[in-house]
């Protein structure tokens, strides 16, 4: 038995996941503790997403206040488990992404894993992304591997699908090698808009989008985006779709009512999602949502009306807590990098050949 922790921050920003884990050798949800990401740190970290002044040393000094909430996020939940440093193999730290452009050969996650280890005392291991790129691939999705662990013994047709700030699909068929990529927009667009409208951080059970009715011009316009006319491997962030990117589609629509608006960007997600999958695994019986996604009732709604051939539900119907899939992923990352394992899937992310994925801080 080996325990590894995980921690995630994701495109939304809303906070740091930690998910301890225990591999031996099956896959096992220990323990969890969620930091809420302060104000100032968001606002900071979502402004290197894009170039600006003095970044170099912006960056440096934001992911030290990562690092440090990182590191109180996880003291913390050693103590509740009444567990010391030596008790944990590794810490797989995914950082935060503020660049990511596989096309021009860098993706870019900050996190400083050398403060981490000196002030866990853990070994940690990070930068998972970057191998995959210098193989030629998106560094994106990463955590189709994980979910063929999770679920490939289950029989039939299934896909796995984790919506964060952005959405991604893994595709599980029996006797075929895992398949995934970005399909585009999950909550991040959802998020921009109803902050500005609004000022709140996201839309509950996506109550205002259900308020509100799908402008067709709208989303036909959206659906332009030549992001959505390329086939996987595929990945996609903040570069390209932004409140700035809808904002220059919402000059041609002026007349669009605020909740209209949310109406038309979930159906933008939920349209997305199932006409990548269709194109990709035409015949899935089951689709398994993780994510905050996975608690927007008008979403998951959307997705099971488009998909009626299909059984659509949350990755809690097998056990598995769709809060912490994807912190619990980076902890199964740190375990193989450790052990040797290719954490990769070329047919996932496009690259030359399976390759160990993360660089290891020892403690």
């Amino acid at each position: 038995m080996a325990l590894y922790i995980g921690v995630m921050s994701g495109t939304s920003l809303d906070g740091l996941d930690i998910a301890l884990i225990e591999q031996s050798p099956a896959i096992k949800l220990v323990a969890t503790h969620y930091i809420p990401m302060p104000s100032s740190l968001r606002a900071e970290l979502l402004s290197l997403c894009a170039s600006g002044p003095d970044e170099i040393a912006r960056s440096a000094i934001a992911q030290q206040h990562w690092v440090r909430l990182a590191a109180e996020g996880i003291h913390s939940l050693l103590q509740r488990q009444h567990l010391q440093a030596r008790d944990i193999r590794a810490i797989g730290s995914h950082g935060q992404t503020v660049r990511h452009e596989p096309s021009r050969g860098f993706t870019v996650q900050i996190g400083n894993p050398a403060l981490l280890t000196e002030l866990t005392e853990i070994t940690v291991v990070s930068d998972f992304r970057s191998r995959d790129v210098a193989a030629g691939g998106q560094g994106a999705p990463l955590v189709p591997a994980f979910h063929e662990a999770l679920f490939e013994q289950r029989p039939g047709n299934r896909a796995v699908l984790n919506v964060g700030g952005f959405s991604n699909l893994s595709l599980i068929e029996t006797a075929k090698p895992v398949a995934g990529f970005d399909c585009g927009p999950g909550n991040v667009l959802l998020d921009a808009w109803i902050q500005l409208q609004r000022g709140e951080s996201f839309d509950r059970d996506g109550q205002w989008a259900a308020s509100g009715q799908v402008d067709a011009p709208l989303l036909k316009t959206l659906l332009n985006d030549p992001f959505f006319a390329t086939q996987g491997p595929k990945s996609t962030g903040r570069e390209v779709f932004n409140l700035q990117w809808l904002q220059q589609h919402l000059v041609r629509h002026p007349a669009v009512p605020a909740a209209n608006v949310q109406a038309t960007l979930l159906e933008l997600t939920a349209l997305t999602i199932v006409e990548s999958l269709q194109a990709a695994q035409a015949e899935t019986q089951e689709l398994l949502v993780c994510g905050g996604g996975a608690h927007n009732a008008a979403l998951m709604q959307r997705l099971a009306a488009l998909l009626p051939g299909a059984q659509v539900s949350s990755t809690a119907l097998y056990g598995v807590d769709p809060d912490w899939v994807e912190a619990m992923a980076f902890a199964w990352l740190a375990h193989c990098c450790l052990e040797g394992i290719a954490g990769n899937r070329p047919s996932v992310t496009g690259a030359r050949g399976p390759r160990i994925l993360g660089a290891i801080y020892p403690a």
